[in-house]
């Protein structure tokens, strides 16, 4: 009967082991992904060129000009666009996972990224 025992303690203790080893990385990277991927290291990313094809297809069903659907204001420019970063909290927005912009779900991450890499290299229009 003692023999049992032990068997089933080593048996208990061995299969704790392997899971703790099966579980654990040794690449910290999968614990802290990069909050901020570059879409394209290196390359400048520009309003026309970038930004704007983003906000057509996601936005301007209601920030028109005139706003539709209750917008309160319109991105169809590249000031507008800026000001909204600026001072209305585009980021948080279209970052946002409870009220997100669009409201029929959060745009991709590339087309995240891209927008919020054109904010961290000033803006640039052309």
């Amino acid at each position: 009967m003692k023999t049992k025992s032990i068997i089933s303690v080593l048996s208990s203790t061995f299969f704790i082991v392997l899971l703790t080893i099966s579980c654990s990385s040794s690449n910290d990277d999968d614990l802290n992904p990069d909050p901020d991927p570059d879409p394209d290291p290196g390359e400048e990313v520009t309003y026309v060129d970038d930004v704007q094809p983003i906000i057509q297809s996601n936005c301007l069903s209601c920030h028109s000009d005139p706003p539709q659907n209750n917008a309160p204001m319109h991105l169809t420019t590249y000031n507008a666009v800026k000001q909204a970063v600026e001072n209305r909290g585009l980021l948080t927005r279209i970052n946002s996972t409870s009220s997100p912009m669009p409201p029929t779900g959060r745009m991709s991450q590339a087309n995240r990224n891209i927008i919020e890499e054109w904010v961290d290299q000033g803006f640039i229009e052309d």
